[in-house]
């Protein structure tokens, strides 16, 4: 049978119709698929990639010990009270000691050197009656003091730069003039350490004090004066 022109045309234009259907199928097809997240490429997140773990805590350190604060023995602890108790003019022992008007520096540091212990002996002793000037050269004078501990050995010779070797209840010593002799004797009552420095108090008669300052004693006081210690086992 043979087709007019007219019925030429309608088919053709059904066939297109169709193709064009066919087509706009295939490329909603091809658009959902490339929506599937199955096949889809998510994007990475380049800082989060590229930053570094980071590192699990730790406990923080130790805390630095503190040195325990040296022990003081009940000798010393005697020694101690008996400086306190009576080293001002209002206090002195006068019943049993007596004072050396103004030079009772080392009446007073060997009253206090017997209340640690130590003992009396034929160059270093006192009546004990109440009179200061009955008693030996050893016990009320400075210089003498210095050379009867010092033939004894009943304590070491320390400088002002051992200082750092320094206790309470050690004997301090001053050569005010450094002329050799020793002017001034006292008992160490406190040692304080502040890092590498070490300051010195003590405790004496002429110029009562219990907690007089060895720096301001030889700068002050007596500049240009000379520290010395006896270090008492």
């Amino acid at each position: 049978m043979q087709l007019t022109r007219w019925q030429l045309l309608g088919l053709t234009s059904a066939v297109g119709a169709v193709l064009a259907v066919g087509a706009t199928a295939l490329v909603v097809q091809a658009l959902e698929g490339s929506a599937d997240p199955a096949t889809t490429v998510q994007p990475t997140d380049a800082a989060a990639t590229d930053q570094p773990a980071r590192p699990t805590p730790t406990e923080s350190a130790a805390a630095a010990p503190v040195a325990a604060a040296p022990v003081v023995s009940a000798a010393v602890t005697a020694q101690v009270d008996y400086l306190l108790a009576h080293w001002s003019v209002e206090n002195y022992n006068l019943a049993e000691w007596g004072v050396l008007g103004e030079n009772d520096c080392v009446n007073f540091a060997s009253q206090a050197m017997i209340a640690r212990g130590w003992t009396m002996d034929a160059v270093w002793s006192s009546a004990k009656n109440g009179n200061a000037y009955d008693s030996t050269a050893a016990w009320r004078s400075s210089t003498a003091f210095m050379k009867y501990i010092a033939q004894t050995g009943k304590a070491t010779a320390l400088t002002d730069q051992q200082r750092d070797q320094v206790k309470v209840g050690d004997i301090a010593q001053f050569d005010w003039d450094n002329t050799g002799d020793r002017d001034h004797t006292g008992i160490v009552t406190k040692v304080e350490k502040v890092g590498d420095t070490v300051s010195i108090f003590f405790a004496g008669h002429t110029l009562d004090s219990d907690y007089r300052s060895v720096d301001t004693a030889i700068t002050v006081d007596h500049p240009g004066g000379t520290a010395y210690y006896w270090s008492v086992p």
